[in-house]
């Protein structure tokens, strides 16, 4: 058996495809970790959605910042964008299904090995903290009135957890921290609007998984941050590679840290969209 971390999708069905078999994915034998934002500016979310939704027993997700965006559409909580490329999604006869499969997937997994999350861990979290808070959000997601939480979900406040002394709002700075979250500044608030390179980024910012004095919780592997590239160091593997921008898709060997990448088939969406 081997296990796989795969970064952002975004729909790149092609190059999915292609990079299972550059792996040999045996879905019998073998586990894949996605990410998150399986959907999304690329072309095939539907497919992706779909072939995720028949592996259950070798497919694990973690939410992503566009998975959830899906999911407030879907709900009547979310207005697409002119880049999106959800209508297909949305408008296809198992929508229902695939939704349902999609909103019960977690913010955080929790391996002995690694942690696996969209964007990050909000650095001053202990693990029962940062595992509460998740759970409480998935929790949320998985009620029988699920929609209704969604309609709280967009902001970029509050920017510190000492700040979140509601339930939406505590809510919706765990899915920030967990699906959005680049920079922080020096009192830990989140800095959200700037999501460009480390070299370019403002002298007050510092990328939330160097900020002093964090928290460590052993290896976060997570994607989200395409300028930030390939970035493999003892805590941290960062592994979205811009397929959807015209990069990579990347797999990492959980077992052994093997990289294997495929490049894109095309750029599917202008950068700064």
């Amino acid at each position: 058996m081997a296990r796989y971390a795969i970064g952002d999708l975004q729909g790149c069905w092609e190059e999915l495809k292609r990079l299972l078999d550059a792996v040999a994915f045996d879905s019998a034998a073998d586990q894949l970790y996605l990410v998150g934002d399986l959907v999304n500016r690329g072309p095939g979310s539907l497919e992706v959605l779909r072939w995720a939704h028949r592996h259950p027993d070798s497919v694990f997700a973690v939410l992503g910042n566009h998975d959830l965006h899906l999911l407030a559409c879907y709900a009547g909580h979310g207005t697409l964008k002119e880049s999106d490329t959800l209508a297909e999604v949305l408008a296809a006869p198992d929508a229902d299904q695939l939704c349902d499969w999609l909103r019960k997937q977690p913010l955080l997994r929790v391996l002995p090995d690694a942690v696996i999350v969209h964007a990050g861990l909000w650095p001053f979290w202990h693990r029962e903290h940062a595992t509460a808070a998740c759970a409480e959000v998935e929790s949320a997601l998985c009620a029988p009135d699920w929609q209704v939480f969604l309609a709280d979900m967009y902001g970029n406040k509050p920017a510190h957890w000492e700040q979140a002394r509601t339930p939406a709002d505590r809510a919706r700075f765990t899915i920030n921290a967990a699906t959005r979250m680049r920079f922080v500044d020096a009192s830990g608030a989140l800095q959200l609007k700037f999501k460009g390179e480390l070299d370019q980024a403002p002298p007050e910012l510092v990328p939330w998984f160097d900020a002093p004095g964090r928290n460590r919780w052993g290896r976060v592997v997570c994607g989200h941050w395409s300028a930030l590239g390939l970035l493999m160091r003892d805590d941290l593997w960062a592994i979205d590679t811009g397929c959807v921008w015209g990069g990579r898709l990347t797999a990492v060997c959980l077992d052994d840290a093997r990289v294997m990448q495929v490049a894109a088939d095309r750029s599917y969406q202008e950068i700064g969209q």
